[in-house]
């Protein structure tokens, strides 16, 4: 079934390293070779060897509108026949940022980049800027690009600094990240309590979705609005994942919480390698040519990138499909949990506009500590099943699953009938690693 894209990930080794030019995409927590997909179109993925799949990867989320569409592909074509990129102004980097800023009221002016670690990075850079502050505020779990600092694990308690969790980033960089578990205010009130003159931010997404999809207790996002306004530290809401995919615009308009930085990617660049960074004028006047915090990049802005935002964030926006998307979520999320109960599987669930998770554990998790309880042996295999059945899921326990406004009622309902057959399959003990 696999055969092509097996002897290409063989080949592909050879070249690159490890097969793949992003660790998750190995597959090797799944336990078998990836995939190598050829083209996608609306809800579909095709890979090498013929097999069609519904896609909740989306690309890893900016695919909200659908692969390839047609409005999209029109944009970018009309740029692409004026050249690729310029490394100079151009009058579609400021239509897309008229977009974004006209979205968020916390956001006056932003600045582009290539990634969301790219954007991370700055952003962290100019809060330092801002507060002439050194440490940060992160939270175990969430997931904000592998820029040194950020690339760190759990300390021995909520309120120690933080020891790398990847090779290659010194010591001296890491000491400066703080860590505290998600969901729990007192832990960052503690840290405060004994750090807070030398915190320049606390940098954390909204709803998290780098450990599957965890949503805010109720009062922590606003708890650590006050801690910053009571340390004259910055708030960070890293909307890389949720920016115009819960919302036209992001989860501070759900929350109704204003951050001092938003970080936005994944669909403000509509496929195409893009993000920013945006907040008021007094804080973004910080950065070079206007203030003395650097940062550039050859290609960011580019005029593809930019045109394939401003024509995602068009149809988002005439179209506001975000009811049927949650819609079509909570539907796929609870009768999925019903066939797991119905089948014995310890499943929960848990979702956020077009954003999900199935957790094979009995309780929907509420920090990166709980997520580590899931039976991670249930999931590979129903990973596995579900792949066989024709559904291209992340491989991963700890990413989120997205649908897009191009995913029908007749692929739920597929997606269902897949999820009953390889639950029926693991209620008997057949298992497919």
């Amino acid at each position: 079934m696999f055969e092509k894209s097996r002897e290409l990930f063989e080949e592909a080794k050879r070249y690159i390293a490890g097969g793949v030019n992003s660790p998750v995409r190995a597959f090797k927590a799944v336990g078998i070779e990836p995939l190598f997909i050829k083209k996608a179109r609306g809800s579909k993925v095709y890979d090498e060897d013929g097999n069609e799949f519904i896609d909740y990867v989306n690309t890893w989320g900016p695919a909200v509108v659908g692969h390839a569409n047609p409005e999209v592909l029109k944009k970018v074509e009309k740029v692409l026949q004026n050249g690729f990129s310029f490394g100079a102004p151009t009058t579609i980097e400021t239509e897309l940022a008229k977009r974004i800023v006209d979205a968020f009221e916390s956001i006056e002016s932003v600045r582009f980049v290539n990634s969301g670690t790219e954007a991370a990075m700055s952003a962290i850079r100019l809060a330092r800027g801002v507060t002439g502050r050194d440490n940060i505020l992160k939270f175990i779990g969430c997931y904000h690009g592998h820029s040194d600092g950020l690339l760190v694990g759990a300390g021995s308690g909520a309120s120690t600094f933080g020891v790398p969790s990847s090779k290659g980033v010194p010591l001296d960089f890491a000491k400066h990240t703080l860590l505290a578990e998600y969901n729990d205010l007192d832990a960052v009130k503690k840290i405060f309590a004994k750090y807070g003159d030398t915190i320049a931010c606390i940098i954390v997404e909204p709803v998290a979705g780098n450990m599957g999809v965890i949503k805010p207790k109720e009062g922590f996002l606003e708890g650590l609005r006050e801690v910053c306004n009571q340390y004259e530290s910055l708030l960070i809401f890293d909307e890389v994942m949720t920016g115009f995919r819960l919302t036209y615009g992001g989860v501070q308009h759900i929350y109704n919480i204003e951050p001092d930085i938003t970080i936005l990617g994944k669909v403000v660049g509509g496929g195409f390698p893009s993000a920013c960074f945006g907040a008021k004028k007094d804080i973004m006047d910080y950065l070079s040519p206007e203030g003395s915090v650097y940062q550039a990049g050859t290609l960011s802005g580019n005029p593809i990138a930019m045109a394939a935002g401003v024509a995602t964030l068009d149809i988002l926006k005439k179209k506001n499909p975000y009811n049927d998307l949650e819609k079509n979520t909570t539907k796929l999320v609870s009768r999925a949990v019903g066939l797991a109960k119905q089948y014995g599987i310890p499943l929960s669930g848990e979702s956020a506009g077009s954003m999900f998770c199935l957790f094979f554990r009995d309780d929907v998790p509420k920090n990166y500590k709980d997520v580590l309880a899931s039976d991670l042996n249930l999931f590979n295999n129903y990973f596995l099943g579900m792949l066989n059945q024709g559904i291209y899921l992340p491989p991963s326990q700890f990413e989120s699953n997205f649908i897009g406004i191009q995913h029908t009622l007749e692929d739920i309902e597929n997606t269902l009938i897949a999820i009953e057959n390889v639950f029926k399959d693991l209620s008997v003990g057949k298992f497919y690693l």
